[in-house]
């Protein structure tokens, strides 16, 4: 799935899950149209009402920097896109990696 092997995928599912505002994640960009190559970025996509900068910062970091994967993450917040092609990709190729499937 994206060029990451299942181990991978469940740790970036496992970190996504530790932030209760999030409501899901969608891979966009390269990883999700199957056209990414060893080193593409993993962009990511993230909805839920409650998502403040300090969420977008604080997944950054423990994504880019703490866990041990050989990716670089890009993280947005979907409801803060105002670029509407972007929004369009977004939806038209975007593929969730994580559901909260608690989530209200």
């Amino acid at each position: 799935m994206f060029g990451l092997n299942e181990n991978e995928v469940q740790i970036i599912q496992r970190t996504l899950a530790e932030c209760p505002e999030l409501e899901k994640a969608i891979v966009f960009g390269s990883r999700a149209m199957g056209n990414y190559k060893t080193g593409s970025d993993i962009d990511l996509a993230l909805f839920g009402k409650g998502i403040s900068r300090k969420t977008i910062l604080d997944l950054y970091d423990q994504l880019n920097e703490v866990l041990n994967l050989p990716y670089h993450f890009d993280i947005i917040d979907y409801h803060g896109i105002t670029n509407e092609a972007l929004k369009k990709h977004i939806d038209d190729i975007g593929i969730s990696i994580w559901e909260n499937k608690n989530f209200k």
